[in-house]
């Protein structure tokens, strides 16, 4: 078990944390949630204790082991992938070393002896002979071939080095497990192994992740970050989710009832309070009116930013044809006579298993690059707008604050206009006045959305939307996606997204249409996987 007792964090006066008292116990999953801001990662990193609280403590037995997904990619460039592994027990592997240097020496001596025995023994204790057998299957099981074993980390793509990281938290079975933002970057497979493996998994875990069925699938409690508090609930994150909705609708009628109760007696109070022969009444409806509970619902830290497609024009049913579409990027071809034809009302997920596949299919539509071979049309009637997964060029070389930023995209250029959007999404008040280039990048991703809001457009692109942005703004991405009456094409990781948008999938493999089907993202996995 790990908790915490009256701990508190605060940077200057801003108060992140403040007396949180806290259990994580074993054979239980937590899925840590929380508004952009609120301290998921940086609570992670106080339990794993790379961070001090300013107050209170994190309690634990100290013979328990932690393991702490890290997040840096570049810190084991000069490590093989199988030593990166076994450092994620580094009781273990400090053994495994010193047991090496002493079987290298040249002057084995009767005390290298003695400390070779014991540490044989503290090896044998902590299975070390079975140890690169656990980190070879943790690694195929993520996609990581045995092939690679002895590779340098540096030679490894991102991906690849995420998956080891990833691999390195698991190793040796840790006692308790904190895994910040861990199905990033992984594909189908490696989720669905992930999930099984957590599934079976007997100890403590704690999770920050924005996909929600990831969440839905392996949590068994939800730790919720607000009011600058932590308060645990039994249930996967739907559960949850439903369980505010009904607490906060059945609060909100409550306050209702008791307001409009309020309101009666204070009619028989003023009308009856100077009668002599209801003054006893009223003196008594008085006493009511005092203990009536008018409880304000209190204010959350969470915030949904409203997130609604309008097209402009009606699209006609010539949509888009692409035909033969081939493209060689840096030696890799990344797209091989790519064809396929967009009827009205598709809404299309791509899958593929190199994102820079889809990225640049998109880039191609968009008009940002040419293919090599190939082409494509959009029909007649087809406006589209593009949301691509980089848009660092819209921001970066930016002087413009946001309402300056936005007013470009608008055919409406009055300012309160633009600044009402801008509150719709969540930039209020003096956040209006931001400048561009130093926006995060969930703040990139919401001013995205409103120039996609504000095109009118009748077909939507989309990469990769959902990287940044916290379950609120997924949430609102979500409905606005379903509700909107056009066509899209979108990528994306986050498996609840695609599943309630996308009614046809289409996956690449090897830069070829490999499967183009109409059905729903679960039915396709099921299918398929």
């Amino acid at each position: 078990m790990i908790s915490t007792a009256d701990l508190s964090l605060k940077f200057g006066s801003k108060t992140l944390f403040e007396d949180v008292n806290v259990k994580f116990t074993p054979g239980n999953c937590y899925g840590l949630i929380g508004a952009n801001g609120a301290g998921k990662s940086t609570f992670l990193k106080i339990l794993s204790g790379d961070i001090e609280s300013t107050s209170g403590s994190v309690q634990k037995d100290k013979k328990l082991r932690l393991s702490f997904l890290k997040q840096d990619q570049n810190a084991y460039d000069e490590h093989t992938v199988l030593n990166t592994v076994l450092m994620g027990n580094e009781e273990l592997y400090a053994i495994m070393k010193e047991r090496e240097k002493l079987y290298s020496k040249s002057d084995f001596t009767d005390a290298d002896g003695i400390r070779s025995a014991e540490l044989e023994a503290e090896f044998a204790e902590m299975n070390g002979y079975e140890i690169e057998s656990e980190a070879g299957i943790l690694l195929e099981g993520l996609g990581i071939s045995v092939e690679n074993n002895d590779k340098l980390m540096k030679e490894l793509d991102g991906s690849e080095k995420v998956k080891v990281l990833l691999a390195q938290a698991l190793f040796g079975q840790p006692d308790i497990l904190l895994l910040d933002e861990p199905t990033n970057h992984l594909d189908i497979h490696a989720i669905r192994w992930l999930e099984d493996f957590l599934l079976n998994f007997q100890n403590t875990v704690v999770i920050v992740s924005h996909d929600r069925h990831f969440m839905n699938k392996v949590c068994t409690h939800i730790a919720d970050i607000d009011y600058g508090k932590i308060q645990t609930y039994t249930g996967n994150y739907e559960f949850w989710r439903r369980a505010c909705e009904l607490n906060k609708r059945l609060q909100s009628e409550q306050n209702k009832k008791n307001e409009a109760k309020a309101e009666e007696l204070k009619k028989f109070i003023s009308r009856f309070s100077a009668n002599a022969a209801k003054s006893k009444q009223a003196t008594s409806r008085q006493k009511q009116l005092e203990k009536l509970e008018l409880s304000d619902m209190p204010v959350s830290s969470r915030r949904y930013p409203f997130v609604g497609f309008d097209s402009i024009r009606e699209a006609g049913n010539d949509i888009l044809m692409v035909e033969n579409i081939s493209k060689t990027v840096e030696s890799e071809m990344l797209l091989k006579d790519i064809s396929f034809r967009v009827e009205k009302g598709d809404k299309i997920a791509f899958v593929a298993d190199n994102d820079l596949t889809v990225t640049t299919l998109f880039n191609i539509l968009a008009g940002e690059t040419k293919p090599d071979t190939g082409g494509f049309s959009w029909g007649i009637t087809i406006t589209s707008s593009y949301f691509p997964s980089d848009s660092s060029k819209y921001f970066e070389n930016s002087n413009d604050n946001l309402i300056d930023w936005l007013r470009q995209f608008s055919e409406d250029k009055d300012e309160s206009f633009i600044r009402g959007f801008l509150g719709k999404m969540l930039f209020s008040k003096d956040d209006a006045f931001k400048k561009a280039s130093v926006l995060s990048g969930g703040e990139r991703v919401r001013c995205m959305l409103s120039k996609l809001m504000l095109s009118g457009a009748n077909v939507l692109m989309l990469d990769q939307p959902t990287a940044h942005l916290d379950l609120e703004s997924v949430t609102a991405l979500n409905d606005g996606l379903q509700k909107f009456d056009g066509t899209v094409l979108f990528a994306s990781q986050d498996h609840e997204f695609v599943n309630t948008i996308a009614n046809r999938i289409i996956e690449i493999k090897d830069g070829s249409i490999h499967k183009d089907v109409r059905m729903t993202y679960d039915e396709f996995i099921e299918a398929n996987y």
